[in-house]
């Protein structure tokens, strides 16, 4: 009797550890923000004891949409702009176009944030001609954002005194030697980048914000609106309005079903504790978790923003 008891229970633990679900979630380098908020939403998920998730570090966006898409991993990091190319066959992927892809759900949002210095007193794209402005390092996508910005405005970057071409890196120096007034970043917040220039020198972070705004986002459905908190940044003492790309964790559409609803449900009924988990989440909203996502959302990810009365 003793025997066919551990035999049963046997059979009961070997079918517990075989319904459990292993997933892999693609991030970036371990010192950005996908890496870390992706071991959070894997602490979070892990609490179903039916699923196993982990973190990969990855090369990031580009990556990341290939290889879940190529089924290597189950769901990853990319930014919405990198999304809407992908799943449309446009910009980066001209003809490799991949209907397969589907959102999971929208983590953060990367904002623009156009940093000046206070001296400057620029306090607008408006104020621009005749100013030193860092657009950005060719083919980057602070340069492509920062020059849409210019087109929704109608300005004409040809009437800055200096359009820049450094990468984001050299930008806080650069504006601390006075070689330049201010300087675009599409990031997420807060970063060490932005630190560093509000630690050394008095600062300001311009509004992107208007009608002009609002009409690019029905043009380009990948960017999103945001807002940058005050006091994140020293001497910003005022919440700012901009406009940016989402952080989306997406999936291919042949995921299970049993997996894309942990990682919501793992969000979700976790809510308060996930925007603890990492700076960078502090300012989300539930609704803000389907905003900006670019591609369909899986439908079991549908059907979970559905039960918690995000999608009516």
């Amino acid at each position: 009797m003793k025997k066919t008891s551990l035999a049963l229970a046997g059979l009961l633990l070997a079918s517990t550890l075989s319904a459990k679900e292993f997933i892999s979630i693609g991030t970036g380098g371990m010192t950005g923000t996908y890496y870390p908020v992706g071991g959070a939403i894997c602490r979070l998920a892990n609490k179903d004891p039916q699923i196993k998730c982990s973190v990969q570090s990855t090369g990031g966006s580009i990556y990341n949409v290939n290889n879940v898409l190529k089924k290597e991993l189950n769901f990853g990091f990319v930014q919405s702009d990198v999304v809407y190319d992908k799943y449309n066959g446009v910009g980066k992927f001209k003809d490799m176009g991949d209907k397969n892809l589907r959102a999971v759900v929208s983590i953060y949002p990367e904002l623009l944030a156009f940093v000046v210095s206070k001296a400057s007193k620029i306090s607008s794209i408006n104020d621009l001609a005749g100013k030193s402005i860092n657009v950005g390092n060719p083919g980057s996508g602070n340069e492509m954002t920062a020059l849409t910005v210019f087109n929704a405005y109608g300005f004409d970057a040809k009437k800055l005194k200096h359009h820049g071409v450094l990468t984001a890196q050299e930008c806080p120096h650069a504006l601390k030697d006075k070689k330049i007034d201010g300087y675009f970043y599409m990031v997420g917040h807060p970063t060490a980048n932005i630190t560093d220039a509000a630690n050394s020198m008095p600062i300001d972070i311009v509004s992107i914000k208007g009608d002009n705004i609002d009409k690019m986002l029905k043009e380009f459905p990948y960017f999103a609106k945001g807002v940058i908190p005050k006091g994140t940044y020293e001497g910003v003492g005022h919440d700012v309005e901009s406009i940016g790309v989402k952080a989306v964790l997406v999936t291919n559409k042949d995921m299970s079903d049993k997996a894309v609803t942990a990682v919501v449900k793992a969000i979700l009924d976790n809510f308060d504790e996930y925007k603890t988990l990492h700076p960078a989440l502090g300012a989300v909203t539930k609704e803000s978790l389907i905003e900006g996502l670019s591609a369909p959302l899986h439908p079991a990810a549908e059907a979970e923003f559905k039960k918690h009365g995000i999608i009516k």
